[in-house]
């Protein structure tokens, strides 16, 4: 594993006009092996508190286990588009995410983080491939993420069915949300997230979606948020992001089970449909 170090965040406006220029094609080969790494890495007060009211968490020195991502973006943005990557960026799907939180992690730690591709393979609808991010505190991992990648291709129906979040049913929704027309913009604009699919109905479309769509990860967020006050101090929480959430949209997000016992939660559309399964254990 070749380790780059860079000393600023990548820019991510270059990075996405990078990714539509190249255009669609498949440029082929392995994924590479390339680390970017950050090093003292400080947490922004002002960007944190503005994250946690985006996404529905408290303001404290505890840091959402959504947040590490946000910090790490660039980093997967910028792998994602090097030259020796496979696949283009755009039509890429962001179809399930793990996160391990070992211990909290406090707006006052200085942090280092690593992003690494792994685990190309094949789906019933393409590949698939693993963004994994570390993060760590004095030398020690103490936040660990994996963020899968489905690239649509030729289907194969042989190859080995990934495990999913079990199903929650609807219809016995623990809370109701109205998610906004510009929940994509609010969200892109604390996460550096601004693919189109997110921000404008008319850019939607030009990808096959009738309005925006919302973040998978602000989706995950927002779920967790409502989990806050119950939240361990180490767990692991995993989601699938099942169905696209259109904005504007009301939502049921419904919780089974406890943190002690393990959690399974889900966020549907009122017609029953799951736009996100997860579990927490």
């Amino acid at each position: 594993m070749m380790s780059t170090e860079l000393d600023a965040a990548p820019n991510l406006s270059a990075l996405y006009a990078k990714a539509v220029l190249a255009g669609p094609v498949r440029r082929g080969g392995e994924l590479p092996g390339t680390e970017y790494v950050r090093r003292d890495l400080a947490v922004d007060r002002a960007h944190l508190a503005e994250y946690d009211r985006v996404c529905g968490f408290g303001l404290r020195d505890v840091l959402p286990a959504t947040y590490p991502h946000v910090l790490s973006f660039g980093l997967s943005v910028r792998l994602m588009t090097d030259p020796g990557f496979p696949f283009p960026l755009v039509g890429l799907v962001h179809v399930a995410n793990s996160t391990t939180v070992h211990r909290p992690l406090l707006v006052t730690d200085v942090l280092t983080q690593r992003v690494r591709v792994a685990n190309l393979r094949p789906h019933a609808k393409g590949s698939q491939l693993d963004v994994i991010t570390e993060t760590e505190v004095d030398g020690e991992v103490v936040w660990r993420e994996t963020s899968t990648y489905l690239r649509r291709g030729r289907s194969d129906d042989s190859a080995p069915r990934a495990e999913r979040v079990a199903e929650v049913e609807p219809g016995a929704a623990t809370a109701r949300w109205r998610v906004p027309a510009d929940q994509g913009r609010r969200y892109a604009a604390v996460s550096g997230d601004r693919n189109p699919i997110h921000l404008r109905a008319l850019a939607a479309k030009a990808f096959g979606f009738p309005r925006a769509i919302a973040h998978g990860m602000w989706t995950k967020a927002r779920a967790l948020a409502a989990l806050e006050s119950g939240l361990p101090e180490s767990y692991t929480v995993d989601v699938d992001f099942v169905k696209p959430l259109l904005l504007p949209s009301t939502v049921e997000f419904t919780e089974l089970g406890g943190p002690g016992a393990g959690t399974s939660f889900a966020v549907h559309s009122r017609s029953g449909a799951p736009h996100l399964l997860g579990r927490l254990r």
